[in-house]
């Protein structure tokens, strides 16, 4: 079982959660909003003092709420779900093999994306914008990056195995008419 699909477990990500994970409006609103208000909720300690516990809590409800506020994707079109489906693969690379030349970059985007956290952290404790903003830039770029690699995987896994290729979920499919 590899860190990634222990991850998803712990998040609900079954088959419903991935299609809800990988809905475009749930991709974008996290890379636009959930970083962003939580270090905003957290920079607000300077204004609110301990009453900066509550938008802190709202940053992290809304963070949880994401993957489950919208519904499952129709279909695997987007630039976005793709990635997401590709990142579901990528997960599970212990049961269905990634080709070789997805093994690397991966984890390179992942440890590239988290060389932002210490500026993040740094800024918010000494209340400077720049690291804190350089931070967020290097963790968002990191991890677009990484969706765009899961992307590519996801195209190259369907290519060769086309019934990993994203099925709505049943009872989606049964809602909609599909």
């Amino acid at each position: 079982m590899t860190a990634e699909s222990r991850v998803a477990r712990a998040f609900g990500l079954d088959e419903v959660g991935w299609a809800r994970h990988a809905n475009p409006w749930s991709g974008w609103t996290r890379f636009t909003t959930c970083l962003p208000l939580l270090v905003l909720a957290i920079w607000s300690r300077v204004w609110l003092g301990w009453w900066s516990l509550a938008p802190i809590l709202l940053a992290l409800l809304w963070i949880w709420l994401n993957p489950r506020a919208f519904g499952p994707v129709r279909d695997d079109r987007d630039w976005i779900a793709k990635g997401v489906f590709g990142e579901r693969l990528w997960s599970n690379r212990h049961r269905v093999a990634v080709p070789n030349r997805h093994k690397v970059m991966p984890n390179v985007l992942n440890i590239a994306s988290l060389m932002g956290f210490p500026f993040v952290v740094w800024g918010l404790v000494t209340l400077d914008l720049w690291p804190t903003v350089f931070g967020i830039a290097v963790i968002t770029i990191g991890k677009l990056w990484y969706i765009d690699r899961m992307a590519i995987l996801y195209e190259d896994m369907i290519s060769s195995h086309p019934e990993l290729r994203y099925r709505p979920p049943q009872s989606y499919a049964v809602s909609t008419g599909r």
